[in-house]
């Protein structure tokens, strides 16, 4: 996906990340400084296709190939806020895409762990990310619904495909006192974004927040009731 770009047009493009931020996001309820200011930085058009360039800063999910999707701005920044995070923190996507949820993560703290399930779009995004600088972005292509358990616990996930439930892997490789963002329900019916969040002596609680749309999760253990 990535290509040269000539200094006028980065200018442009810069533009157009500084409306999206001003218009899409702060314009509505995301509010976290740190967040606003990765969203400012990371160049969403290199994570899409060229195709799809001039539509890059619109408030709307984007193909990336495979019957994936970009999120919109807003929502990616909205779920990055949800999770609170703070340096020294250690975060795990799911869902790795073309890898721009895992490059505004990045911007934020220094240990970012993501999996992909489809290959293709993995060795994309990891080449991707690493040609970008986030060398330290840990790419895995696997199934997300299991996590990534060597490497947990983790202090936030984030899940950016919507599951039939909330998987238990992952709910325990969340470290007491930390935050997960995932859309849960089926890709016919009505998704809702969730906040789960576990209490220093490992409660769980889950919050409802709205409604959203996604493309499925999927791999050997989405399908589980």
């Amino acid at each position: 996906m990535a290509q040269e770009v000539g200094a006028g047009e980065e200018a442009r493009y810069e533009r157009e990340r500084e409306r999206m931020v001003r218009e899409q996001i702060a314009g509505r309820d995301v509010r976290d400084r740190g967040v606003l200011e990765a969203m400012r930085r990371v160049p969403r058009h290199l994570f899409v296709p060229p195709e799809s360039r001039a539509d890059a800063y619109d408030d709307q999910p984007l193909p990336i190939g495979y019957g994936q999707t970009i999120s919109q701005p807003y929502i990616v920044a909205y779920m990055t806020q949800l999770l609170d995070l703070k340096p020294g923190m250690k975060a795990l996507e799911v869902g790795t895409g073309s890898g721009y949820q895992a490059a505004i993560l990045a911007q934020l703290i220094d240990e970012v762990y993501t999996i992909e399930i489809i290959e293709a779009l993995g060795r994309e995004a990891a080449g991707r990310l690493k040609k970008l600088g986030h060398q330290d972005v840990r790419v895995k292509i696997g199934d997300g619904y299991f996590g990534w358990p060597e490497h947990g616990p983790f202090d936030a996930i984030v899940v950016t495909a919507a599951a039939n439930h909330i998987p238990p892997p992952l709910l325990q490789q969340l470290k007491p006192g930390g935050r997960m963002a995932i859309p849960v329900g089926g890709p016919f019916q009505v998704q809702t974004l969730m906040l789960i969040t576990k209490s220093p002596d490992g409660k769980v609680r889950t919050r409802s927040l709205m409604p959203v749309r996604f493309v499925p999760l999927v791999g050997q253990g989405s399908s589980r009731p």
